[in-house]
């Protein structure tokens, strides 16, 4: 009975002894839990102008979080003489990362190329994008991937370093695109004149930007007519709708053909047509003889 009595009173001894340590320790840790979170704070306000959806932003602020809270447990534990048990975590934690590195290694590469992606913002939602050939409207930004949505109604989830590895084209980042149709019209015809008529019906169209203003070219020479290309820019970021590129081409080309064939010019087809520039004289009596 005395040895147990000696034994509890020891640990008694001892406890007291490690009064202060284990009040230092525990200022240690409620300071760190209050750090955590002001950093947290600071973080998710930062986070919150970026395209990033509140899920993956409410995560990472998590995240944060424990891993500053992490180091102040780590801390507490020298300060109450435990660092093997700190040494311990850290080296199991090396570990497990390194484990978890191996096996998962597209997704956290998909994680901290989203990460990256949310500061440098290269396109934001409903911007027109073009990446390995998937071309569409960006209808939500995640850390592990971006949701396209295709012209023909498929939706594409492209990976993030896909997305920050490969080139990757922004359509309406300045809100202007720029589009392009190509006219034949016959040799016999003025081309200038052509090129004057069709640059008029360019300018007349309202959804067609003055600056960059609208040209047309002669840009080739065919067996069977001259290729007239006129060049155009609109604006795609417009408040009133949402505006597509092939709509306005289209509207364009009917515009340009009914304008030409107004004024007379012959659009020219892959049937080549033999002039024969020299008089020849027919007589109707002789003719109509013949067809009896």
């Amino acid at each position: 009975m005395d040895t147990v009595l000696n034994g509890f009173e020891d640990y008694v001894n001892r406890l007291v002894e490690y009064i202060p340590e284990i009040v230092f320790a525990l200022i240690v840790l409620i300071l760190f839990h209050f750090l955590a979170r002001g950093i947290r704070k600071i973080y998710k306000n930062v986070l919150d102008r970026t395209p990033l959806s509140s899920a993956n932003v409410t995560f990472f602020g998590k995240l944060i979080y424990a891993l500053v809270f992490l180091v102040g447990i780590l801390i507490a534990l020298n300060i109450l003489g435990l660092s093997g048990i700190a040494t311990s975590i850290l080296a199991s934690g090396g570990i497990t990362a390194v484990i978890l590195g191996f096996a998962f290694k597209d997704i956290g590469e998909n994680f901290l190329a989203g990460f990256f992606m949310a500061f440098s913002r290269p396109f934001t939602n409903g911007d027109l994008i073009e990446t390995e050939g998937v071309v569409g409207r960006v209808r939500n930004i995640e850390l592990r991937h971006t949701h396209i949505r295709m012209a023909n109604g498929c939706d594409v989830f492209v990976p993030s370093s896909q997305l920050l590895s490969k080139p990757l084209y922004n359509y309406t980042r300045d809100g202007l695109r720029r589009g392009s149709f190509t006219i034949g019209i016959d040799y016999r015809d003025e081309a200038q004149k052509a090129c004057g008529i069709l640059l008029e019906t360019v300018k007349e169209n309202e959804n067609v930007v003055d600056n960059p203003e609208p040209m047309v070219q002669t840009t080739g020479f065919t067996p069977n007519f001259v290729e007239l290309t006129s060049y155009f820019w609109i604006r795609v970021d417009t408040s009133k709708q949402e505006v597509f590129l092939a709509d306005i081409k289209s509207e364009l080309m009917d515009q340009a053909r009914t304008a030409l064939v107004q004024n007379d010019f012959t659009f020219s087809s892959e049937v080549s047509t033999a002039i024969d520039m020299n008089e020849v004289n027919v007589r109707l009596d002789e003719a109509s003889k013949t067809s009896k």
